[in-house]
């Protein structure tokens, strides 16, 4: 009877299943939670060491990067090769012809494609499922496919080789992409608040743009890392229109000053001009990411 007692009593009984569970339990997110972190690692370790590498590169002679090790400090910090890079190799013209290009293209491109896809996500027209899958299709559409239309049409419109030329080509081939992933984006956005501010007397502008547009900042900011990293590393479009060598972009000036440094022997100043053209990607990011970790809240409050 005691025994009997004894299993059947709540507070003996059930205890040690319920500590065996909860065991298991804990056991297994352990095991999930070292694997993830060692991914993470193996993942950290393969992206930071070539940065890594190239960083410390940057400051060392051609002498020293071919028969030193690769990450021992330099014996005197070679300043002057980022000084090289940037005058002798005409980096600076070309970075700045970067920047022109793709800040004045992730500007139109954003606020376009955020246009855009807010109409097509809120309002009802007929035609508005056409458009969307015209811009479906032109994520479909291969680059290399257009170039030569591209190339007779802009030579035909007097922008060949210009920067507002590789501007607006830029524009049309990020376009899709931007409208495809604002599109979900805007569709998740309540409509409760867009007609609250109609009812205060908004417009359908001021809506957008002091109401709606704020509450996207999440996905506006994912979008736009996403389409600077895309423009930034272009190479194939600028190749093949941007024939004009004073408005070379930094992809196209990287390529001529790797293929001169085959016969020169400067690599330290090579290094440098790898660095000058990856900082630019992670001030972004570094800008950026702070937006992703943002919510509806804050627009929402407006």
């Amino acid at each position: 009877m005691q025994a009997a007692r004894a299993s059947t009593d709540p507070s003996t009984g059930p205890a040690p299943v319920a500590t065996r569970t909860g065991s298991r339990l804990t056991g297994s997110d352990r095991v999930i939670a070292v694997v993830s972190h060692a991914v993470l690692i193996i993942w950290t370790v393969i992206i930071v060491v070539p940065l890594l590498w190239s960083l410390l590169s940057s400051f060392k002679t051609s002498s020293e990067i071919i028969s030193g090790s690769p990450f021992a400090l330099p014996e005197s910090w070679q300043f002057e090769n980022y000084v090289r890079a940037w005058n002798e190799a005409g980096i600076g013209r070309y970075f700045l012809n970067s920047v022109i290009v793709v800040a004045a293209s992730l500007f139109l491109v954003m606020l376009l494609g955020a246009m855009c896809s807010y109409v097509l996500a809120r309002y009802q027209f007929p035609g508005r499922r056409i458009i969307y899958y015209l811009m479906l299709a032109g994520l479909t559409f291969p680059v290399f496919l257009a170039i030569v239309p591209l190339f007779n049409i802009l030579r035909d419109m007097g922008l060949l080789g210009t920067l507002p030329g590789l501007i607006l080509t830029y524009v049309a081939f990020a376009l899709p992409f931007t409208v495809f992933f604002l599109y979900a984006f805007f569709r998740t956005l309540p409509q409760e608040i867009a007609e609250a501010a109609a009812i205060d007397g908004c417009g359908d502008w001021r809506t957008f743009f002091s109401v709606m547009l704020p509450m996207a900042r999440p996905g506006l900011a994912s979008v736009a890392i996403f389409n600077f990293l895309g423009l930034w590393n272009q190479f194939l479009i600028p190749v093949a229109i941007n024939t004009n060598q004073d408005n070379w972009v930094l992809t196209q000036g990287m390529a001529s000053y790797a293929g001169a440094i085959g016969y020169q022997i400067d690599f330290g100043g090579l290094f440098a001009a790898v660095i000058i053209t990856i900082a630019p990607v992670l001030v972004v990011y570094v800008i950026f990411q702070r937006q992703l970790q943002g919510s509806v809240t804050s627009g929402a409050l407006k």
